[in-house]
């Protein structure tokens, strides 16, 4: 089998499990780490320390026995054992030039994938009339990002918008609107969303305030699910003029999602109710409907209820998450459901989708499922991140002032007409910051950190990929005629091709625990590898100009195709 068929770690993966044959163990992957400094190795192992104890033995002894069976390798050039019994392992440098072959010739730059397998993406999930605050900017972002990996790694994805279009919300508003503004639910109006979200929040506080409209508001949530023609006609212009206002933005962020709200399961929410109820997995208590399952206790000890009807005949998110478990399984055929959203959902999601396999709707032997949750964004002063007057920032206006400041930055360096470059780098800048921290911890907003040109930032690696771009004009060469094959002289050559071939080890890395950050941080260290190829090796009119060329053009793929998987567009110039 030739080294460029699949990833190269995995090739050295199986070396190494069939080196330590000897020890009549089951071993199983996952034992070789790309070596953090370049002394160590390409690669190291460290299964000798693990298996010590179990074969009565030094580990050191052990590491000199596999050692002397990887010394037949193809792949390796030389094996060390260092320390008490790690193993350093060395690629043969025909092996990476091989592999680098490949990867030049390769559109997917020999990233392997996978079955075209049914996967499921719900992210950003915004409610309808409200506007898009920037509690939504990671839903949105993480989410983007992980169906753009699942795209390019193979899978049929279906990214679905699992928006807040049911509820007492709007029951509430659309109440509100029949005595205020009954003109505003009729097909065609012309409200925009800002109007809406007065409204809705003048609708909260009478609500709020005046228990005979809470009670009329509740009547018309039941009227709206039993499927009521003058409440549906109000609800369906009420979506419309948000959706309006939701694109918006997903324009800007190149974001691109099918829509698929809670009121798209509305008519199989008593079929989960009768499920539960059929099956004796709930029972009433206080007039609800109720499943209570062990593991899900308060700080009491009691067992939390999930409910799945309410006393008065309606249906909750528990309800509508159950529904579409149900659905997406039976229907969509999802053999990977991922769900997005914040932190404070975890306990929710983990109560529905037990719920789910309690019902027979999951099966995790089938469908895997996971929960992706994130953290708050925070202010510079550590607090939850809000405008000057106290309230959540719109996303649109934060989107705006971060390409009003790109464009600030671009005229200070001199650049001309460059609107359409402020544009990518001041969105660049608002993903990349997000994505480049992990996802389940806070991370902190600040303008004029993710704008830097220094340090892990957008605009950072983008300068790498300009550059690059830079070299190809000058050197004005047709790369696709170049017969020349590229050859590692110098080791800032070899560095860079390493990284290079480690880009499908990250994103099936990603794909497996959904962090964007492994992806940010391999573009990140990309970036400087080629910084310093570029410094110690010359390019244009250099003997070894063709093999370079190549090997820095295959460096710009990388970060291009690394920052599309990101949502994160490329520019020529800066």
């Amino acid at each position: 089998m030739s080294v460029i068929e699949k990833l190269v770690v995995e090739r050295i993966e199986k070396e190494v499990i069939e080196a330590f044959s000897f020890c009549d163990l089951p071993l199983t992957t996952g034992e070789i780490d790309p070596s953090k400094e370049e002394k160590f190795g390409d690669y190291q192992c460290n299964l000798a320390m693990k298996l010590s104890k179990e074969l009565k033995k030094a580990p050191r002894e052990i590491a000199l026995m596999a050692a002397d069976a990887l010394s037949k390798s193809e792949l390796l050039e030389k094996v060390e054992v260092a320390g008490p019994g790690f193993l350093n392992l060395y690629l043969k440098k025909d092996v990476v030039e091989e592999w680098l072959v490949g990867a030049f010739e390769s559109e997917d730059l020999l990233v392997p994938k996978v079955s075209p397998e049914k996967v499921i993406v719900e992210f950003s999930s915004p409610n309808i009339a409200k506007s898009m605050h920037v509690g939504h900017l990671r839903s949105t972002i993480i989410g983007d990002a992980i169906a753009r990996l699942m795209e390019f790694l193979g899978y049929d994805v279906l990214r679905l918008n699992h928006v807040g279009d049911f509820g007492t919300q709007f029951g509430m508003l659309i109440s509100y609107l029949k005595k205020y503004h009954p003109e505003a639910l009729k097909d065609g109006n012309d409200c925009d969303l800002e109007t809406l979200v007065g409204w809705y929040k003048a609708a909260k506080k009478k609500f709020d305030e005046d228990d005979e409209f809470k009670t009329i508001s509740r009547e018309e949530v039941v009227a709206l699910q039993s499927g009521e023609e003058k409440s549906v006609e109000a609800w369906k212009a009420l979506c419309s003029i948000s959706r309006k206002g939701f694109h918006e933005i997903y324009d800007l962020l190149d974001v691109h999602i099918e829509e698929r709200g809670e009121s798209f399961y509305n008519p199989i929410l008593q079929k989960v109710v009768d499920d539960f109820k059929e099956k004796g997995l709930s029972k009433e208590d206080g007039g609800a409907q109720c499943v209570f399952m062990e593991g899900f206790q308060n700080k009491d000890g009691d067992i939390l209820p999930l409910i799945i009807q309410k006393s008065d005949g309606g249906f909750n998110y528990a309800t509508t998450d159950l529904a579409a478990f149900h659905y997406r399984v039976e229907e969509d055929k999802a053999k990977r459901i991922v769900v997005v959203t914040d932190l404070g959902q975890k306990m929710h999601f983990s109560m529905v989708y037990a719920a789910a396999k309690l019902v027979g709707y999951m099966d995790d032997t089938k469908t895997r499922f996971d929960h992706v949750p994130f953290g708050l964004v925070l202010s510079p002063d550590g607090k939850k991140y809000k405008t000057r007057s106290g309230e959540t920032e719109k996303l649109s206006d934060l989107l705006e002032e971060a390409v009003d400041r790109a464009k600030s930055l671009l005229d200070a360096r001199g650049i001309e007409d460059n609107e359409d470059i402020a544009k990518v780098l001041g969105i660049s800048a608002v993903k990349y910051a997000d994505l480049s921290s992990n996802r389940i911890k806070d991370y902190t907003f600040s303008y004029d950190r993710m704008l830097r040109f220094e340090g892990n930032t957008a605009a950072f690696i983008l300068y790498a990929f300009v550059r690059i771009q830079s070299i190809k004009r000058k050197a004005g060469v047709d790369l696709e005629s170049v017969t020349e094959n590229i050859i590692l002289e110098h080791p800032s050559e070899r560095a860079l091709a390493l990284h290079l071939m480690r880009f499908g080890e990250i994103l099936h890395k990603m794909k497996e625990d959904l962090l964007p950050n492994h992806l940010t941080e391999y573009l990140y260290h990309l970036a400087e590898k080629f910084n310093l190829f570029f410094r110690d090796c010359p390019v244009i009119d250099s003997p070894n100009m063709h093999s370079r060329l190549k090997l820095a053009d295959l460096a710009g793929r990388h970060l291009e195709k690394g920052l599309s998987i990101l949502g994160i567009g490329t520019i020529d110039r800066m």
